[in-house]
């Protein structure tokens, strides 16, 4: 059965502690207490909580007067929960963001042709960075002095599933949204959980990338986006190969070697459906893999067994976005 989602998803997860330890600004020890309850809470006066990010403990005024996000990953967070910025990378909102068409908000456009000089003027004292402008830590550093600027993406040596959920547990603590964050790595968890237990545990899985009318190769394990569900969902590669990359257009590998190694299931992220949806040249990736002559036999295609991933995925990449893939893939295993 082919899935294409609304806007077209770990280690399977074992929660771990956040290690976020409040502290509070200056005072005696009973103001110190209520600065913390303020804090944790998300109410009341100004305090600050320690965070430790990608780079080593932060320290965080909470709430924060003037916020800064760059990072993609946590941009759908942020509107969900109606955070107020001041400056971010709209460019980079996929259209499904509300918050990439509001103009009181300073664009600090893409991370090719990034105007990082414009987060002076939105003089912040929280930069949530990351993502494509994790190579602006420094430049940040220069430009607003006076800011935390807090990285959070997944680490490369923690189950990517737990890091998700990471960030959104420190944005909860940050934002008084803790409820909130916690819902949401329990969905995610949930979703991952119905994926393991539909999933049979021998069909082998295919994942590519679309981009340019082409159909690329995700390498299990390492691909972007989809790589590191073969290791946390235990998925059977139909394919392997020497010398894979996490290349975001994917890997050039033939199509009809896809089709030789013949998928039981083939996963999908549509590259171009975030960035070049309104080109007269686009075409989906559920097109491209219906057309192919080459995959016409494949088990995955014969079948319908395709999922594809939600349409705004590469500009988006949240806990959000993988949690509905997840379901979708699940919907489509239990079938």
């Amino acid at each position: 059965m082919t899935s294409f989602t609304r806007r077209g998803f770990g280690a399977l997860s074992a929660v771990g502690a956040l290690g976020l330890a409040l502290t509070a600004c200056g005072g005696s020890a009973s103001d110190t207490d209520a600065a913390d309850v303020e804090a944790a809470d998300g109410e009341g006066g100004e305090g600050t909580i320690e965070i430790e990010d990608n780079n080593g403990p932060q320290t965080v005024q909470v709430p924060p007067a003037s916020v800064v996000a760059t990072d993609n990953r946590t941009f759908e967070t942020l509107a969900d929960w109606g955070v107020t910025l001041t400056a971010a990378a709209r460019a980079l909102m996929p259209s499904t963001n509300p918050m990439r068409d509001d103009e009181s908000i300073i664009d600090l456009g893409n991370h090719r042709e990034p105007d990082l000089e414009a987060v002076v003027a939105a003089e912040p004292t929280l930069i949530i960075n990351g993502q494509r402008f994790s190579q602006y830590h420094d430049d940040f550093v220069k430009y607003a002095p006076d800011a935390t600027v807090l990285e959070l993406d997944p680490r490369d040596d923690e189950p990517f599933a737990e890091e998700l959920k990471r960030q959104v547990s420190a944005l909860g603590q940050i934002f008084g949204k803790e409820s909130e964050a916690e819902q949401l790595g329990a969905d995610l968890d949930a979703a991952i959980e119905r994926v393991s237990a539909a999933y049979d545990g021998s069909s082998t899985v295919m994942a590519v990338n679309t981009s340019g009318g082409e159909i690329g190769y995700i390498a299990p394990g390492q691909g972007r986006a989809l790589g590191w569900t073969f290791d946390a969902l235990g998925f059977v590669p139909a394919l392997e190969v020497e010398g894979a990359s996490d290349d975001h257009e994917g890997d050039d590998i033939s199509v009809e070697a896809i089709a030789d190694s013949n998928p039981d299931w083939i996963l999908v992220m549509d590259r171009d459906a975030a960035v070049s949806a309104d080109d007269p040249e686009y075409k989906p990736a559920n097109e491209l893999l219906d057309s192919s002559e080459a995959l016409a036999g494949v088990t995955a295609v014969a079948e319908g067994n395709v999922v594809y991933m939600p349409a705004d995925t590469y500009t988006n990449e949240s806990i959000q976005t993988y949690t509905e893939f997840f379901n979708e893939l699940a919907d489509a295993l239990e079938a």
